[in-house]
């Protein structure tokens, strides 16, 4: 386990990079066993956040606009500014981006990253399954998203209880009047722009679970209104994530 004053350096007031939770509600305690809480250093020393998850006990998924120099992945958390029994903190030994990552259009947002030690699975630490490769999400469909972010447009710091909400997988032609570069080949597109307690952005790099199944990593949103959000559709990179794992 790191250090105590290495971990506190990390467990600051969460900056304006990472997407939001608005209008969830705390989970039950532990109740997300795959949530991965990943803080990171860049080049200024400045401290990062977002979220993950973790697809088996050596690898985490998350977005590709979330990598930095230096990254620790913090398993098995539920109040991420406590040192809690359950927490397991694993420093990144390699962050895999997809190759094809626009940081200019968002697209392909989607990394792998391989802990430098294996997690030991517990019951505040489990994987969260993938779904199979030809599965699709129809419009209408009810799905959850979950992380440490912000709560509100104005707010400025960061919840320190895992936060959840619910979205509503919605039309792609819907999301392609508001977002001009939304591809419905590599994105999905979920909230429900009539209810702003249903509008929510997970942190960034946290997964859309559909059916207890990760369907889309949170990738953006509008930063100054409540939209759906977009999430990077991992049905379509399964082939890319199983041969990045066997060749690590």
């Amino acid at each position: 386990m790191l250090p105590v004053l290495i971990l506190l350096t990390f467990l600051l007031p969460l900056g304006a990079g990472a997407e939001e939770i608005i209008g969830g509600h705390e989970v039950k305690s532990h109740s997300r066993p795959y949530m991965a809480f990943i803080a990171s250093t860049d080049t200024n020393r400045s401290k990062n956040f977002c979220g993950g998850f973790l697809i088996q006990y050596k690898f985490v998924l998350t977005a590709a606009h979330c990598r930095e120099i230096s990254m620790i992945v913090i398993l098995g958390a539920h109040n991420i500014s406590a040192q809690e029994r359950t927490q397991q903190i694993i420093p990144v030994e390699k962050a895999i981006p997809h190759p094809a990552y626009n940081p200019m259009d968002h697209t392909n947002d989607i990394m792998l990253l391989k802990l430098k030690r294996k997690a030991k699975k517990t019951k505040s630490v489990r994987i969260l399954n993938l779904p199979m490769r030809h599965a699709r999400l129809k419009p209408g469909v009810l799905c959850h998203v979950a992380g440490w972010g912000l709560m509100s447009l104005n707010a400025t710091k960061r919840p320190a209880l895992l936060q959840e909400a619910e979205l509503i997988i919605q039309e792609d032609h819907e999301c392609k009047n508001v977002f001009r570069h939304y591809s419905e080949t590599t994105e999905i597109c979920a909230g429900d722009p009539k209810k702003i307690q249903d509008i929510f952005q997970g942190d960034s790099g946290g997964p859309l679970v559909c059916d207890n199944k990760a369907y889309g990593v949170v990738s953006y949103g509008k930063r100054r209104r409540i939209t759906s959000g977009i999430f990077t559709k991992v049905v379509y990179f399964l082939p890319w994530i199983s041969r990045k794992m066997k060749l690590l």
